[in-house]
């Protein structure tokens, strides 16, 4: 048998599609006359509609796959060709580099737009190839139905006339051996020698002519039945058959042959997207006007980039100006005591003689307005002004701010004590343990000229970024006070009550762990340990205290993937150094806790220091006044009655309370986003979190824990619908 091929694929899209030939195997003589028994046999119909039906359910499996295929390549061409619109849009914003980098990522960007557009056309070919393959399984699937019909009924009705003839033959067959027996007189196949199925009165001969007729007619009606059965089944085997299996096998030829067809199709219409992408991807060499990816990328010059960019700010160079000079002001010379204090001025007596005709201010000049007063002012202020008392209070109030009411002597080092903060981080752990802030300053103060004596206090104060309390000038030079006697030659203070522990000779150093006294000491300047949400929010006006947000920020930078943070404890020590230095400014820069040197490069310590802050709140976060409705919330088994429920408790919070709890909620879901490097889920944040945001009641017993993390579970749960996002 000769080699058939089929026909070339037709015109697609405007593009002539030449799929291969497909060759047949010529069939061997055996095999030919196996078919053509099965064929014209009476299971040829039957054999023939499964076959059909094979090809009708491959058909349509094929057409399925080529229509999600299609749905997934115009999803993905789409889909590519929004992302590139957008990226190269965005890339050509100021805030992202131009230059070679920006040719190199617009050119691209285009090649990925071309890659999309050839994913469009191709998506577009699957889906009219998937709806012809289907249109062809409707027509053969009704084909079939229809051949099924007619071939199957034609092989019943045959069927049904033989049957019938053979039951025609046994009736017949009967009534002749019944008659052979009445007319021969045997009885002997009767039981008892007696007739049935007659009655009694009726003689034998008249039985006999009965037997006779009867078996006439069966012949007759045998005989009838032959003569049709055997009609439709010439019919049948001569043309209804041979009609059916035709048409079967001319639909099943062209089912698989459309099939076959579509298959090459789309083996083509691969082979055109891979090799127009390669084309989009790298070009013929003789297109010299278009770059390859490749080229593309490895045209980006960095350097040069930099250097284009650096020349063309050089039209927003600000004017040059000659090095910084101090200037004196006149006012200050009205102001100036007769006798310097500070240690600085004992190095210039030039300097200290000019001040000594100068009166010094009365007594409570900087008491009212000592928080505008200039950096000058504060550094310059003799030791002797004010009282102990008096100069504490108003100290407390002015932290934010420099300039101070000036300190004597005594007051000096409960300054020091309550607020230096030195390096931020190498203090001890209480007031008394002052030692290591000594050692960074001291050298900074001596390194400065002898003749200024406001270089000094200003470079400590400015390197730290705002100016804090711990780094005024009257802290630091201890060395220098044993040097200069001025103090022997200064008014008498006017303290009024000061304590035993600050009598001392002028001239004497008084040493920097010097306790001072227990309820001068006992209050920080600006608490934010054991202050209440709304009082800290009226005070600093931040919905989120400081010390949250600086610690929500560290674990976020550096703590999401330690295992078991909030969960395991950091060092005692560093977490009351931090609430130390927390209580005494929140705003220092030395608690921008984005340094990790500013904690200790300890971030459990940081969330010690979190959790150390809400169990010190007097009103608990989620508040004492809705204790019980959050414990009853919590017990409603069902989940979105427990979910709403604890939402519109969360509603009537206080708003400091509430922004809080939003900024930590959050947070904390970062951290279960990331349980499966820290292994902290949500259960076991609510274990950590439950007794701290809810503390206890009056009333409450020891049943009520597992309420009070079931409670922070499910807000932990179903942060989004509680919550809104950052973003």
């Amino acid at each position: 048998m000769s080699s058939t091929e089929t026909p070339a694929a037709a015109p697609e899209n405007g593009v002539v599609n030449q799929p291969p030939a497909t060759t047949s195997t010529p069939l061997s003589e055996g095999t030919k006359t196996q078919v053509q028994d099965v064929l014209t046999s009476e299971i040829g119909i039957s054999v023939m509609l499964n076959r059909l039906k094979q090809s009708i359910a491959s058909a349509k499996e094929f057409a399925l796959f080529l229509k999600k295929r299609s749905v997934l390549e115009d999803e993905h061409a789409n889909s590519l060709k929004k992302l590139c619109k957008t990226s190269q849009d965005n890339m050509l914003r100021g805030e992202h580099r131009g230059g070679t980098f920006g040719r190199a990522y617009e050119e691209m960007m285009v090649v990925h737009e071309r890659m999309a557009d050839n994913g469009i056309q191709f998506a577009m070919s699957l889906q009219t190839m998937a709806e012809d393959l289907t249109e062809l399984s409707l027509v053969a699937e009704k084909s079939r139905k229809g051949w099924k019909q007619s071939g199957l009924a034609a092989e019943q009705r045959v069927a049904d006339l033989e049957a019938a003839m053979r039951k025609s033959k046994s009736k017949y067959d009967a009534l002749a051996e019944e008659y052979d027996r009445v007319r021969t007189g045997d009885t002997a196949g009767r039981p008892g020698g007696k007739m049935f199925g007659f009655k009694a009165h009726k003689s034998g001969a008249g039985y006999e002519e009965d037997l006779l007729r009867k078996a006439q007619a069966a012949d007759q009606d045998y005989q009838g039945k032959v003569q049709v059965a055997a009609t439709e089944r010439s019919e049948l085997e001569t043309k209804t058959r041979p009609e059916t299996v035709q048409a079967l096998q001319d639909t099943v030829r062209e089912c698989d042959s459309a099939l076959a067809l579509q298959m090459q199709k789309f083996a083509s219409f691969n082979e055109k997207l891979v090799l127009s992408n390669g084309l989009n991807i790298s070009p013929l060499r003789q297109a010299s006007d278009t770059r390859s990816l490749r080229e593309s990328v490895l045209a980006i010059d960095n350097e040069k980039d930099l250097s284009e960019y650096l020349s063309g700010q050089h039209v927003r160079l600000p004017p040059r100006t000659g090095p910084p000079k101090y200037e004196r002001n006149a006012l200050l010379d009205a102001s100036r005591p007769a006798v310097a204090s500070s240690p600085v001025t004992a190095h210039n007596p030039q300097q200290q003689q000019a001040l000594g005709a100068v009166q010094p201010p009365p007594s409570g000049i900087f008491q009212g307005g000592s928080r505008s007063s200039t950096f000058s002012d504060a550094t310059a202020a003799p030791p002797s002004q004010g009282s102990i008392g008096h100069s504490y209070n108003q100290s407390l109030g002015s932290i934010p701010v420099l300039g101070g009411p000036p300190q004597s002597s005594s007051s000096q080092h409960q300054h020091e004590r309550s607020f230096s903060h030195g390096s931020g981080l190498n203090q001890g752990n209480g007031p008394t343990n002052q030692q290591p802030y000594r050692g960074p300053n001291a050298p900074h103060h001596q390194s400065q000229p002898s003749g200024s004596r406001f270089d000094g206090s200003f470079n400590s104060t400015t390197s730290q970024g705002p100016p804090q309390l711990g780094a005024l000038s009257f802290q630091s030079p201890q060395p220098q006070q044993s040097q200069q006697p001025p103090y022997s030659q200064a008014p008498a203070p006017q303290n009024t009550a000061p304590s035993a522990a600050f009598q001392q000779p002028p001239n004497m150093i008084v040493p920097q762990s010097h306790t001072p006294p227990a309820g001068q000491q006992m209050t920080p300047p600006r608490p934010v340990f054991g202050i209440t949400l709304p009082q800290l929010y009226e005070r600093d006006g931040l919905a989120v205290p400081m010390v949250v947000y600086q610690c929500i920020q560290a674990v976020d930078l550096f703590g999401l993937n330690v295992e078991g943070i909030y969960r395991l404890s950091g060092s005692v020590q560093h977490v009351n150094k931090l609430k130390n230095l927390f209580d005494t400014d929140s705003s220092s820069s030395n608690l921008d806790f984005r340094n990790p040197e500013n904690f200790f490069h300890d971030v459990n310590s940081v969330a010690g220091l979190l959790k150390q802050f809400f169990r010190d709140l007097p009103d608990p976060l989620l508040t004492r006044e809705n204790y019980l409705a959050f414990v009853e919330a919590a017990k409603n088994e069902d989940d979105i009655v427990r979910r709403d429920s604890l939402h519109a408790i969360i509603n009537n919070l206080p708003d400091p309370n509430y922004a809080t709890l939003r900024a930590l909620t959050l947070h904390l879901h970062r951290v279960i986003e990331n349980s499966s490097t820290n292994r902290m889920s949500s259960q076991n944040l609510a274990i950590v979190f439950g007794p701290t945001l809810m503390g206890t009641a009056p009333g409450s017993n020891i049943s009520d824990a597992g309420w009070q993390v079931r409670a922070v579970d499910t807000i932990l749960q179903n942060t989004y619908q509680i919550f809104d996002d950052d973003d």
